[in-house]
């Protein structure tokens, strides 16, 4: 069954605790990786309604730090799928006492669904509903295209 972006809206928030940092005293980049592989599982999971297994982390642009007791909140979407994988759109942002978030990092993370064997199978259409799902979905095709073209290049 076909789903929307909204439907698969996925939140998490974290507490960056003394053992998440790095020598910089800011939060380990591994960590944050960490929390958005499975916050983006739990997304296309919601999608496909399918164990998901990930293919790839297309982007992850760090932006700004997060440091010890900062809450972080990583907000997901699909924002693309094709025959048997789910894009991803992971947003996560600092949020202060006072409510307000700064955006720290985004992430495209690529997930495959899998069927009762472990084997790809195929997932719901997805139907952007707002301008701007729609233009995070065509941004999704740009960049299937693009890992497309790069594993012909390694291959």
């Amino acid at each position: 069954m076909s789903k929307t972006p909204s439907q698969t809206y996925t939140e998490q928030v974290h507490l960056v605790l003394d053992s998440d940092l790095n020598g910089s005293k800011r939060l380990f980049g591994g960590t944050l990786l960490a929390w958005i592989d499975i916050t983006a599982a739990i997304c296309a999971r919601r999608h496909c309604g399918r164990n998901v297994t990930t293919a790839s982390i297309d982007n992850l642009n760090f932006i700004a730090p997060a440091y010890a007791n900062d809450l972080v909140v990583l907000c997901a979407k699909v924002s693309h799928v094709g025959n048997t994988s789910m894009e991803v759109t992971v947003d996560s942002y600092v949020e202060r006492l006072d409510g307000k978030r700064t955006h720290i990092n985004s992430a495209h993370v690529v997930l495959v669904a899998l069927d009762e064997n472990e084997r790809p199978c195929k997932v719901p259409a997805l139907i952007p509903e707002t301008e701007e799902e729609k233009a995070a979905f065509t941004a999704g095709e740009k960049r299937r295209d693009l890992r497309r073209e790069r594993k012909k290049e390694n291959y």
